[in-house]
């Protein structure tokens, strides 16, 4: 699944602040693979599926999980960084 990571719109957070994640992101953080699409979009994409037996909102809420744990741990390492300034949504 594919999901954009985005400057969170309920806080300010720095201009800088989708730069700096990527910096600290990398392409690959675990399961999830990275990639810059623009100065305030980071797309992100789960290398697992979960099973086809599930709803597409069941399915797409695991992977929207998956990717908010990375950015929550990146954010953790890197004091520079809160987890707050960003927004996850699905890639519809």
């Amino acid at each position: 699944m594919q999901f954009k990571i985005v400057p969170h719109s309920a806080v300010a957070p720095p201009p800088d602040a989708i730069e700096l994640l990527w910096q600290r992101l990398g392409v690959q953080h675990g399961d999830v693979s990275f990639a810059k699409a623009g100065a305030l979009v980071i797309e992100a994409r789960t290398d697992s599926e979960p099973p086809v037996s599930m709803t597409r909102d069941e399915r797409e809420q695991i992977g929207r999980r998956v990717v908010l744990d990375v950015l929550r741990e990146v954010c953790e390492d890197f004091p520079e960084l809160e987890s707050d300034w960003f927004a996850v949504s699905s890639d519809l």
